[in-house]
Parts: C-alpha cells; sequence; structure tokens
C-alpha cells in the first residue's frame, strides 16, 4: 500500500527530485564530469563502488533534505547499498525526509518509428517486491523519443503505462518517463502528440490510481499543464536532458506546473578533489538554484 506520507509529500510539497539513477552505461560519463577518469578503475565492481561512494557524499550533505529535495531516484544498486549505516531508502526517508523512487528498466531498444521502447523486464515483479520490501516509494523507466512519428510515439506510451500498470499493483507510484530528446528535429510537434497520447492513457486509468509523469522541458511553455491537473496525475517533473542547469532552470521556470528532476544538471559542478567543506558549499548553491526554478515561476 502507498505511504501516506510520503504520498503527501510528492503531490503537495515545494521542492524538487534528485535523479540519482546513472546506471552502466551512463555511469563512466557521470563519473568522468566528477573527475574520475576510466583508468582510473578496473572493472565493472570498481566503478560502480566509485560511483555509490559519491552519491552517498550527495546523500550524506547537509544540504540534501527534504526541506528542499523531497524525492530522490535511485539505481538498483543504490537501493541495495548503505548510507549512514542505514540501508539507503531507510537513510534518506528517516534521516533526511527525501522520498525514494527506483528506476526499474533495463535500458533502451533499438530505435524503430522514430522511438526507442524500453527492453523487456522479465524479473520486474521480483524487483518490485523487493523495492516494496525496502521502502520504496515509486519507480521510474525511461524511454526516448527522437522524432514526431505518431505511431512510434503511440507506442511508447501504450509500453509505459502497461507497465505502470504493473508497479501500481505492487503498491508503488510510477514515474512515466517519455523522454522528448532535446536534439530532435521536430521536438515541439512531438510533444504535442507525446500530450495527447498521454492524456488517453491517463484517462484509462482506474478511479483513484494515480501516476507521476517526467517530461523534458518543453518547448512551448506551459504545454504540459492540463496533464499536471489530472486526477490521475500526482505530480509532474522536469528532467534536463542535456540542457545546462542554468538553461533547464530557466526553461523550468516558465513551466508553472513542473519541478525539477534533475541529474547531470544537480551534479555538474562537483568534482572528486574538492574537499568536504567545497563539496558540500557547492552542492547547497546548486539545491538553492534549482528549488527556486521548481517553485518561482515567471
Amino acid at each position: 500500500m502507498t505511504d501516506a506520507r510520503m504520498m503527501a509529500q510528492m503531490t503537495g510539497k515545494e521542492g524538487f527530485i534528485a535523479a540519482l539513477d546513472q546506471s552502466g552505461g551512463s555511469t563512466p560519463g557521470a563519473l568522468r564530469l566528477y573527475g574520475i577518469a576510466d583508468s582510473d578503475y578496473d572493472g565493472e565492481e570498481a566503478m560502480f563502488r566509485l560511483m555509490h561512494e559519491m552519491r552517498v557524499r550527495i546523500m550524506t550533505a547537509p544540504a540534501f533534505s527534504g526541506d528542499k529535495v523531497i524525492g530522490a531516484i535511485l539505481f538498483e544498486k543504490t537501493m541495495d547499498g548503505e548510507a549512514g549505516g542505514k540501508p539507503v531508502p531507510a537513510y534518506l526517508w528517516q534521516d533526511r525526509g527525501v522520498v525514494p523512487f527506483l528506476k526499474v528498466d533495463k535500458g533502451l531498444a533499438a530505435e524503430e518509428n522514430g522511438v526507442q521502447v524500453l527492453k523487456p523486464m522479465p524479473e520486474l515483479d521480483e524487483l518490485l517486491a523487493r523495492a516494496v520490501k525496502k521502502g520504496i516509494f515509486g519507480t521510474k523507466m525511461r524511454s526516448v523519443i527522437g522524432h514526431a512519428d505518431k505511431a512510434g510515439i503511440a507506442a511508447v506510451v501504450r509500453q509505459q503505462f502497461e507497465i505502470g500498470r504493473q508497479i501500481l499493483r505492487h503498491g508503488l507510484v510510477p514515474i512515466i518517463e517519455p523522454e522528448v530528446s532535446i536534439k530532435s528535429p521536430s521536438k515541439e510537434e512531438a510533444e504535442a502528440i507525446l500530450r495527447d497520447e498521454i492524456a488517453r492513457e491517463l484517462d484509462a486509468l482506474p478511479a483513484g490510481e494515480r501516476v507521476m509523469l517526467k517530461l523534458t522541458l518543453p518547448s512551448v511553455a506551459g504545454l504540459y499543464e492540463p496533464l499536471a491537473a489530472h486526477k490521475s496525475v500526482a505530480r509532474v517533473v522536469a528532467l534536463s536532458g542535456g540542457y545546462s542547469r542554468a538553461v533547464a532552470c530557466e526553461k523550468l521556470s516558465r513551466n508553472r506546473d513542473m519541478i525539477a528532476s534533475f541529474s547531470r544538471a544537480l551534479t555538474e559542478d562537483l568534482r572528486v578533489t574538492m574537499s568536504d567543506a567545497e563539496f558540500n558549499a557547492s552542492l547547497a548553491a546548486t539545491i538553492d538554484e534549482i528549488y527556486a526554478a521548481s517553485v518561482v515561476k515567471v
């Protein structure tokens, strides 16, 4: 059953979601930006250990709390790890007041009809059951839309909601994430199609069931306001999608009903060589900037 206190925080509290869910394919790049070269570690196990150390450094920083960071999305290995002497989900909620989410997808299929749907997830039910036991509130899964192909976008949204209903059956709240690439030559048109396809799926959800939406910052400000107002939507959050933090925050400030769920834009100024004081000060300034863009709208 969905935790009522976590749901209240996710639907009503000001703030943003930190995306700490880089997985196998994106981890090397995230480590490079942090100042750890590929040659600094040997093998996947060492890579994920370094990534976990970075995430723990973020999660245990003084500014990383539910005052401004209302949720955090975790990679599976992070969910299974520890912070502050506790399992990460328990530490986040009990010690920091941050609602824990879990990334559940296994990556993207090859592009077809201008989109990339999710790869099969045959062990999803087992993972979801484990997430419930660990105190996870919700999940996220990312598809990618590269072109304004109506059939392709419909397939992405249909798959997202099919899996979303599977997640809802476990008492978890799915974050539906059909990302429109910021490099798409038909981004504005794709986003209009996406909005309508999502609205159609939302209308078909049973009464009382709620999902969250994680969407690329739209080319037309306010495009997703009708989705945010839908009775089946708990929150609409924005991914930075490769925009710099400054650009992402400026765009976010023009979308009244979206809050941030940033990954690279959250960590772009952090470096492994920083002292704890430097690291904590840099992260605090970033959190303040993203929080302001999430709650103060132009």
